[in-house]
């Protein structure tokens, strides 16, 4: 009964989600595009007190007439960007911002063309020559709208409105700790595909094979068509033949080098009908749990993992650019790192795909932070086409293993029963990955930490956010602490840390110093309890670097900034950097 009433509620989430105005997410980065990065115009508008003028952005006629909401002379952002971290007096500010960006376009025969956001942060509205395209809603995750049939040929005018105003009923809510950027924060483009075409994919391995590759292709016509599948490098050429829905699965054994850390290869994968040709590079990899392990290939794995935000702490701004996922995927790969955790939400797909290709493992989330109110069926709507949208990204992305679809969130009958529909959703979805969510609520019994959340029957990693000697004192030697579970799963401890001024030095017992010894022994007394947990299968140490936050206001140490990064806001090391590093190089011999 209680399965039933789960897949119920799975269902009415999927099918909820899918009736929001963005369409499915068509894959930019195999794709025909035209950039519309760049300086665009935009008027600042406190009170949401412009009217319709502005979306034509019309010009003042005769004498007497006047706009008080005007985009002539106004001040520019770069698209993608912040607007928080471009202009000094935009620091703190929460509310809409309205964008301007004219282009030329010259439109083609049988040509569908779709205007596509990386992402907004966190509400937007978007009008292409004076007509409403639709809205969206989330901060992190990728959409588009059809835009052939308001195309102009010729100059045409995109106007987006955007409200990053935190709300109790926005996801994550009213509190979350990390800054609250607004802006069109990721890139714009106009993507041109045929009329008749491949509209999405899904070519992965098979769950649990190294030989089996499984998936589908769907076509946007309802008809039968030939479709080939080629993957020159392995030999591969498969004619597939659509169903009256444009609807093909796949299932074909083929022998295929597998993706892994230490050799992250990546296949061309061709899609071809009479109309359209689709190039992506994919990698194929086995992840499962069997036995209380993490298996990679068939083969153990302890994930060697590390946080990080969507954010280049020495701009104090949002990271936008592929110098920026290098520097912070970099970072991660000379700590000794084979994992990364993208926290606490979807982070841009130029950042997966370059992951991939330095040979990370990743763990991908969506930003169902603390605070949600599960009771509410529009909360309900909006977690699960948040999740839709990750999964319908990135599905194909081997390097991401882990779906996360919570962190730090209360036991509690709705919130149970709502997360394990979204975690049945997860697999509908995608059949082929693991499932988890970060728990931060744990039985304690003097020097026993045990592992009860009931959420944890529907996952197939568990994950600890669990800050010993920082917010938790030890209830012992850490040697000593003894964590327990009620379940057979693998955990990765997904947060532990404190937070250290770089270059504050001083007592190492101390918390309240600040200082870098104590978070370096922190370190230390951690990993000596992670060797005492036997059900052990990732470190995952929060974070990678300071970060920006408005819940971090002490005065002398802090001044808005969370301080439990291994790097500072300027891209130094503290010492507890040189304890990860050495830890890891010790498992990685193992």
């Amino acid at each position: 009964m209680q399965k039933r009433k789960l897949l119920i509620l799975a269902l009415l989430i999927l099918v909820s989600a899918r009736t929001l105005q963005a369409q499915p997410y068509t894959k930019s980065a195999v794709r025909d595009t035209l950039n519309l990065d760049g300086k665009w115009n935009v008027v600042v508008d406190w009170y949401d007190n412009a009217n319709q003028n502005i979306i034509r952005d019309k010009k003042p006629s005769g004498k007497n007439e006047f706009l008080e909401f005007s985009f002539d002379n106004s001040m520019s952002l770069q698209v993608p960007g912040d607007w928080n971290s471009q202009k000094p007096e935009l620091k703190y500010y929460e509310g809409i911002v309205w964008y301007k960006r004219n282009f030329n376009y010259s439109p083609k025969d049988n040509k569908l063309v779709f205007l596509q956001f990386g992402a907004v942060s966190y509400q937007c509205d978007v009008f292409l020559n004076g007509e409403k395209l639709g809205s969206h809603e989330g901060g992190f995750t990728s959409f588009q709208f059809d835009a052939t049939a308001k195309l102009k040929n010729g100059e045409n005018l995109l106007i987006v409105k955007v409200n990053n105003q935190r709300k109790e009923n926005n996801i994550p809510a009213l509190k979350f700790d990390w800054w609250n950027y607004g802006g069109i924060t990721r890139s714009v483009k106009l993507v041109q595909i045929p009329s008749a075409s491949i509209s999405d994919y899904f070519i992965q391995l098979k769950k649990g094979s190294l030989n089996q590759v499984a998936g589908w292709v769907k076509l946007n016509t309802k008809r039968k068509e030939d479709v080939f599948l080629e993957i020159p490098e392995a030999g591969i050429r498969k004619a597939l033949r659509a169903d009256s829905n444009g609807y093909i699965s796949i299932l074909f054994t083929a022998k295929l080098s597998p993706w892994s850390p230490e050799h992250p290869r990546l296949y061309k994968v061709l899609l071809r009908t009479k109309e359209d040709l689709i190039q992506d590079e994919i990698g194929f990899r086995s992840i499962e749990v069997k036995d209380g392990e993490i298996l990679l290939n068939k083969k153990p794995v302890f994930l060697r993992g590390i946080s990080f935000h969507e954010e280049i702490a020495a701009c104090a701004g949002r990271a936008y650019s592929e110098s920026d996922a290098k520097s912070l995927l970099g970072s991660a790969k000379e700590l000794g790192c084979n994992f990364v955790r993208l926290a606490h939400y979807p982070q841009s797909e130029q950042t997966v795909r370059m992951a991939e290709k330095m040979g990370l493992m990743m763990w991908e989330e969506i930003p169902v932070w603390q605070g949600i109110q599960f009771g509410n069926p529009e909360i309900r709507q909006k977690a699960g086409k948040m999740l839709e949208e990750m999964i319908e990204r990135d599905k194909n992305r081997c390097g991401i293993i882990i779906w996360s679809i919570s962190n730090e969130t209360s036991p509690g009958k709705e919130r149970n029963e709502t997360l394990a529909a979204m975690a049945l959703e997860a697999r509908i979805l995608d059949p082929t990955r693991l499932i988890s969510s970060a728990f931060d609520h744990f039985k304690q019994n003097k020097n026993e930490i045990l592992i009860d959340d009931p959420l944890s029957e529907h996952l197939d990693v568990l994950a600890a956010n669990k800050y010993m000697g920082w917010y938790h004192p030890w209830p012992a030697e850490p040697g000593n602490v003894i964590w327990k579970s009620n379940f057979k799963k693998p955990l990765i401890i997904s947060e532990f840390g404190s937070e250290a001024l770089y270059g504050n030095h001083g007592s190492k017992d101390t918390a309240s110093l600040w200082t870098e010894e104590h978070q370096e022994q922190l370190y230390r007394d951690n990993i000596n309890m992670f060797k005492g947990i036997p059900f052990l299968r990732g470190v995952c140490p929060w974070i990678l670097a300071d970060f920006r936050s408005p819940f971090r206001m002490q005065a002398e140490y802090q001044e808005g900034w969370n301080r439990k990064g291994l790097l500072s806001d300027k891209g130094f090391k503290k010492k507890a950097w040189y304890v990860m590093y050495n830890y890891y190089k010790e498992l990685s011999k193992e």
